[in-house]
């Protein structure tokens, strides 16, 4: 029933700020409708919380207001809008079919999202250096958000990753934070089913631009995988509680654990 009432409070509270972000999109300049996209990341966070059970816990330092690359573990529908919650003034990638959902395309514009081409290959590193010029110019840095798999992957599982966020340190000369976490098991992917319990997002050390491609993605998915999967073993010897059913409150973890990876 939690998760029923969650997922209508969300997407209602979406709708509705799709539109306050257009209107605020018309306003020179771009602090006002930053203002009303973290509003929007914020009130998500704290119905995950008080309807869901969910709580979200920020270890290491969130790098708000600094220039460099956020590369994050993507498990959840909800990562990018805890990233914005807790980071500040974020800028993001996402991909281009983004542009179809309504509304969505001309915030993301305003906004100064990086868009890139989901055909990969030559037309998505074309709109990742589009995106890596126009970041160059816009004077105040901010941290700038990518998920190197590029697609949402479930709880204990990866893919290979990509090379934009090498890109991004090489080509702007800033340093890479990586950023893992276990969100997936509270929030998998887009699953209408949420699950109470502590989410972690662990910023980690950062690493210094490199020009060796190959040896620097390896460090990074290394350090991402790594401690996500410490993140989801901390997770499932804690416990956890299917919110769509609030009566069933005596699961064991490793039963959770099976049902969730």
């Amino acid at each position: 029933m939690r998760s029923l009432i969650f997922n209508l409070a969300y997407y209602t509270i979406s709708a509705v700020y799709a539109v306050i972000c257009a209107i605020l999109a018309l306003v020179p300049g771009r602090k006002l409708l930053m203002h009303g996209i973290r509003s929007y990341a914020r009130l998500t966070v704290l119905l995950m919380r008080w309807i869901c059970g969910i709580k979200v816990e920020v270890r290491g330092t969130p790098p708000k207001n600094q220039a460099v690359i956020l590369a994050a573990k993507h498990q959840s529908w909800g990562d990018g809008l805890v990233m914005m919650a807790k980071c500040g003034d974020v800028n993001f990638i996402c991909g281009d079919h983004m542009l179809n959902y309504p509304l969505i395309g001309w915030v993301l514009k305003r906004c100064g999202a990086i868009v890139v081409s989901n055909q990969g290959g030559p037309e998505a590193m074309a709109s990742l250096r589009a995106g890596v010029m126009r970041s160059q110019g816009e004077g105040s840095p901010r941290p700038i958000l990518i998920y190197p798999e590029g697609h949402l992957t479930p709880v204990g599982t990866g893919l290979r990753y990509r090379s934009g966020a090498w890109q991004l340190s090489s080509q702007l000369d800033r340093p890479v934070v990586p950023v893992a976490t276990n969100l997936g098991q509270c929030w998998p992917q887009q699953k209408w089913t949420k699950f109470a319990g502590t989410a972690v997002i662990e910023f980690l050390e950062p690493m210094a631009p490199s020009a060796d491609r190959d040896e620097f993605l390896a460090e990074l998915e290394t350090r991402v995988e790594t401690r996500s999967r410490a993140l989801e073993a901390e997770f499932a010897t804690a416990g956890t509680e299917s919110v769509s059913d609030p009566a069933k409150t005596t699961k064991t973890s490793a039963t959770m654990h099976k049902r969730l990876v």
